[in-house]
């Protein structure tokens, strides 16, 4: 077992300080009285009162919290079923080129899949908007889905698969039965990571993106560009602590259902 060092303390200390520490002055200065972000004036949450009262904001953020939740759902459903596909199936005809669509925008450049997307749209008359932007969010994060569901097919024991079709169960219903509530886990994962790149995507957002459509990374981006603001500071500060929640809630979530499934493993193993 390698010894912790003070090199390795210290190795550790200006990693998580140069991850994190951005982080921890831009939540700080998020409660701060003064309009000037640099200059501290005293603790004070009006930011966040002035920044539920922005239209602007609001407006955005409803428009990004639609396009995540859509596009993450229809993401999902795609991406397990081309994992599915992609692990149960065997060789097939056109397996290599259904892959590589699979698994392209996970290489591909986001300024290549945005510009193509657009060209995609205007060549089939389609009006930049909402449903653009779903499109878009849902064509990238799918692959990231199917990664995180193959990797949780692929440990799977097909021989509870075996027992439920032996028992009676169609092909269906032991998918719905007995597979889906053990890949479960993963496929939440997969929801909740499609919709935090959703969230934060701001490259292909401003390619598919309309005037009637304003996600809110593209929102704060147009408002940097004058000047940091305080209620940027707020807002931003918001949007960690939903991620956080996510993060957290995803990982109690899994280990929940791996204590389930070990325990539910062992009662089977008695029995």
């Amino acid at each position: 077992m390698r010894r912790f060092t003070w090199f390795n303390a210290t190795s550790l200390t200006l990693g998580f300080a140069f991850l994190y520490l951005p982080m921890v002055i831009l939540i700080v200065y998020s409660f701060n009285d003064s309009k000037l972000v640099t200059v501290w004036a005293g603790f004070s949450t009006k930011w966040y009162g002035t920044l539920l009262q922005n239209e602007a904001f609001l407006d955005a953020a409803w428009v990004t919290l639609q396009v995540a939740v859509i596009s993450s759902t229809i993401a999902t459903v795609l991406g397990t079923m081309a994992a599915y596909v992609l692990v149960r199936a065997g060789r097939f005809a056109g397996r290599t080129l259904f892959s590589g669509m699979i698994y392209a925008p996970l290489v591909m450049p986001e300024v290549i899949t945005g510009l193509s997307l657009l060209l995609l749209f205007i060549g089939i008359g389609l009006d930049r908007g909402v449903l653009t932007i779903i499109l878009a969010h849902t064509t990238f994060s799918m692959c990231y889905v199917s990664v995180v569901v193959s990797s949780r097919l692929v440990s799977f024991d097909r021989s509870l698969e075996e027992a439920a079709l032996d028992l009676g169960c169609t092909a269906m219903e032991a998918f719905r039965l007995v597979t889906l509530p053990i890949i479960a886990p993963a496929v939440i994962s997969g929801w909740l990571l499609a919709f935090t790149l959703s969230l934060d995507d701001l490259v292909i957002a401003s390619f598919t993106a309309g005037p009637s459509a304003t996600t809110l990374p593209i929102k704060i981006w147009s408002s940097i560009r004058l000047g940091v603001s305080p209620e940027i500071n707020a807002l931003s500060t918001l949007l960690i602590a939903i991620v956080a929640v996510g993060v957290i809630t995803a990982s109690l979530i899994t280990k929940r259902a791996a204590l389930r499934q070990e325990a539910e493993e062992r009662a089977a193993e008695r029995a």
